[in-house]
């Protein structure tokens, strides 16, 4: 069989681990023929494929981004970029596709599964939302990123008295910001699921400076004060999103001008999406890969791989995606003991 294989959506650290163990297993347990598909769907909309032998995977384990390059593109936006895609798999005898994507990404492949592809998921996204899977790999990369920010940041905050505002990823979940945020000794933090009140925080950070001379507060993208909603930049992504953007700025604004306290931001954006994924991320992007060769072996189109406990197992992508996995709930009481 001739399997191809596409990365979708943003880039995230693992992808490469992930593109290896695809092109390993098939070509050396089951003999089968790989392809990538440069640009996610847009690539299989304009034919843009490359062979991948086993040597091309070589010494891509480390590397973050991914080799075959990703872009936001959706394959059902119409009737001629869809009828572009199918004609493709025929002419380039495609058996079976393994997309590599978030939620968004993995809905548009049930929609083109259903009109007789064989598709086969891979879960992809640092913000660590997928309700189906436990963890998503590139999630312990980017809060190691975001932790060493904020490790950088205490000692400049402290050197002038200032508040320190670190705007992370997580546009609908503060997972990244939660976890970042104990990890790294965050005096407060504010995430989508937790709506906040400036008069409390400002009231806490105010008593706090009495007797410190600085705060760290780490704040996911898609946090919002009570009665607001997140801020968006006026823009939609491929599938219709908002793109967010902006809180860390308005939580200083509000901060400084309550408080009278100097407060500065600082937005890592795509910086926690780059660079060499950890170790637990290499390993856990290799096993997804693994796992999906060997759905493809027994058939199994029409769904994800998901980690459940210590196992991977396949998940109907119908049943599997549009639910957003919320921010532990004990984790944010535990970080929370050590806010103010």
């Amino acid at each position: 069989m001739r399997l191809a294989i596409l990365t979708s959506g943003g880039d995230c650290p693992g992808l490469n681990a992930v593109i290896r163990a695809v092109v390993r297993t098939a070509t050396d347990r089951y003999g089968w023929e790989c392809v990538g598909i440069k640009h996610g769907w847009k690539g299989l909309a304009t034919g843009e494929m490359i062979p991948l032998p086993a040597r091309a995977v070589s010494g891509i384990l480390y590397r973050g981004g991914t080799i075959l390059g990703t872009a936001r593109f959706n394959p059902m936006k119409d009737k001629e970029t869809t009828a572009r895609i199918l004609e493709n798999l025929v002419l380039h005898q495609i058996g079976a596709v393994i997309v590599v994507g978030g939620d968004g990404t993995l809905r548009a492949s049930h929609e083109v599964a259903q009109l007789g592809v064989n598709v086969v998921g891979v879960p992809k996204t640092i913000d660590n939302d997928i309700a189906a899977t436990d963890v998503t790999f590139g999630f312990h990369t980017a809060v190691q990123i975001v932790t060493d920010a904020i490790d950088r940041l205490h000692s400049t905050a402290e050197s002038h008295n200032r508040i320190m505002i670190l705007e992370t990823m997580g546009r609908n979940t503060g997972w990244i910001a939660l976890a970042a945020g104990l990890a790294g000794g965050a005096d407060l933090i504010l995430i989508p699921e937790r709506p906040f009140s400036y008069e409390k925080i400002c009231d806490m950070l105010a008593k706090r400076h009495e007797r410190k001379s600085f705060s760290i507060v780490v704040v996911a993208e898609g946090a919002y004060p009570e009665g607001g909603k997140p801020l968006d930049i006026g823009a939609l992504d491929e599938f219709g999103r908002p793109r967010l953007g902006g809180i860390g700025y308005e939580v200083a604004h509000e901060i400084q001008t309550r408080t009278k306290i100097e407060s500065r931001v600082t937005v890592l954006g795509y910086v926690q999406r780059g660079g060499t994924p950890v170790a637990y991320d290499r390993i856990l992007a290799t096993r997804f890969g693994v796992a999906a060769v060997e759905a493809a072996h027994d058939k199994k189109f029409d769904c994800f791989i998901a980690l459940k406990g210590e196992d991977l197992v396949p998940v109907s992508i119908a049943e599997g995606t549009g639910k957003t996995k919320m921010a532990d709930e004990k984790l944010f009481e535990v970080a929370s003991l050590f806010f103010g």
